[in-house]
């Protein structure tokens, strides 16, 4: 069969003849993006609540609210749960048994002696009883237990900071670990509406009613959004598995979180926050414990070179017989002895604690000023984040949703393309996205600047180092009167 040449035909005569095929095609699609818009629009618009996962938890609710998990739960099970904090107890608890033991006085020795003894006549030699006390002097006891006191100080100064890491640890992760749920959400909506805009494209090919690229087009879209999907939801676990640990609770199932990160910002005075971590840090605790523990070390070894003093009292009987041949009988005695500090007066250790003494003091000047430098940080990035979620929220989220529409009514319009429209609808969900990174962000500075600047809830609390009891030398017997 020979087929009669096409008449070649103008391109506008061309447009005109595909319009009914164009107007359905954009009809079905203004369908699809009419149910994008429903779904983004839930997600997009800062109203009040629309970032919220779940009813936010009241006192005196239980465990679980519906369901879903409070931050206060989850606080009670890492202070029970993890192992960092039943340390720092431990510490405190080994620190009060070591002042316990520093105010005991040293033990008497008591002792047997038996002196001439031969072979010869072995029923004639002298057998004794003694007991021994050692006399502390130079106030040693008291300054041992000066020392102690600033070390309990410190253990307790180390548990409260170990408890706010944890605390601060789990508030961090918990603001992380809402954003990363909503997100999951966000991303399973614009995923679902990619679908569907490809089941309706696919439709229309069928038909005849689409080009081949156009639903090249939006199956692409789909397919990135269900990357962003998995994407989303492997953070999301990565961020419960942190979670779950600092609880002290690995096999923690994943389960919804209740809250709201629009709800409530804390809203914070810089000069209020500085006073407070400046004069109620437990860093600050600790070096200046620190100092005072230092100072009774060297008050200490200045005391050692007051030699402390035994004194030995004891009774026996002396087999050896008199001229009258009587037994020498029944015999008292009593010793008292000192060293003699004529080389060994504690020189070195005096010069070290005083070295010691000096390091300590500028290790408070170095706390305060690394903890202004992890201040001014801090603050930065609190103002940063803050401000970024109030632009967000009073313009950019609007902007986008408005832009979105915009490029939608245009492509309805004929006077822009499709790729536009999923341009903007992809826009559109990275600033939501952006949005709920800052106010993340927002919460975690805020959970930092009330937690004192503490972080490392799994990081081991430091051992508080123990002063040295007061020694007891053992005087050996040697000589009865």
């Amino acid at each position: 069969m020979v087929h009669a040449p096409r008449r070649a035909v103008n391109l506008h005569a061309a447009r005109f003849a595909d319009l009914p095929r164009r107007r359905v095609v954009h009809r079905f699609i203004l369908v699809s993006l009419a149910v994008a818009v429903a779904a983004v629009s839930t997600i997009a618009l800062p109203a009040a609540g629309r970032c919220q996962t779940a009813p936010p938890a009241t006192t005196g609710s239980p465990a679980t609210t519906e369901g879903f998990l409070r931050l206060e739960d989850l606080e009670r099970r890492a202070l029970e749960s993890n192992p960092t904090v039943a340390q720092a107890d431990a510490i405190v608890r080994g620190v009060l048994a070591r002042r316990r033991q520093a105010g005991f006085y040293p033990n008497p020795i008591v002792g047997y002696s038996a002196e001439d003894i031969t072979r010869r006549e072995p029923g004639r030699a002298t057998h004794s009883l003694w007991l021994q006390q050692t006399i502390v002097t130079g106030g040693k006891r008291r300054h041992v237990q000066a020392a102690v006191a600033q070390e309990r100080i410190h253990a307790e100064a180390e548990r409260d900071m170990q408890r706010q890491r944890v605390l601060n640890a789990v508030r961090m992760l918990y603001y992380e670990a809402l954003g990363a749920q909503r997100l999951v959400e966000i991303r399973r909506d614009l995923a679902r509406v990619a679908r569907e805009a490809v089941e309706t494209s696919e439709e229309l090919f069928n038909i005849g009613q689409a080009d081949r690229p156009d639903v090249l087009e939006v199956q692409i879209e789909a397919d990135r959004a269900e990357l962003e999907v998995t994407r989303a939801e492997h953070d999301l676990a990565r961020v419960w598995q942190e979670l779950a640990a600092m609880v002290g609770d690995p096999d923690l199932p994943q389960t919804p979180l209740a809250g709201d990160l629009e709800a409530d910002v804390p809203a914070l005075e810089e000069a209020a926050v500085r006073a407070e971590i400046l004069e109620r840090s437990p860093e600050l605790r600790i070096a200046r414990a620190r100092v005072e523990h230092a100072r009774a070390s060297l008050a200490r070894a200045r005391a050692d070179r007051i030699p402390n003093f035994f004194v030995r009292g004891g009774a026996g009987y002396n087999f050896d017989r008199t001229e009258s041949g009587r037994d020498v009988g029944s015999e008292f005695f009593v010793e008292i002895g000192v060293p003699l500090p004529v080389f060994d007066r504690n020189q070195g250790n005096i010069g070290m604690a005083e070295a010691q003494l000096r390091v300590a003091q500028a290790e408070v000047r170095r706390t305060e000023l690394a903890l202004r430098t992890r201040l001014a940080a801090a603050l930065r990035n609190y103002r940063d984040a803050l401000r970024t979620a109030e632009r967000y929220r009073a313009g950019i989220l609007q902007q986008a949703q408005q832009s979105y529409e915009l490029y939608r009514d245009r492509f309805a319009e004929m006077a822009a393309s499709y790729p536009q429209v999923l341009i903007a609808r992809r826009n559109l969900g990275q600033v939501r996205a952006d949005y709920l990174r800052s106010l993340i962000d927002a919460w975690q500075a805020a959970v930092l600047l009330e937690g004192m600047l503490l972080t490392g809830g799994l990081d081991a609390p430091e051992a508080v180092p123990g002063e040295p009891p007061v020694t007891v030398d053992v005087v050996p017997f040697t000589t009865t009167p």
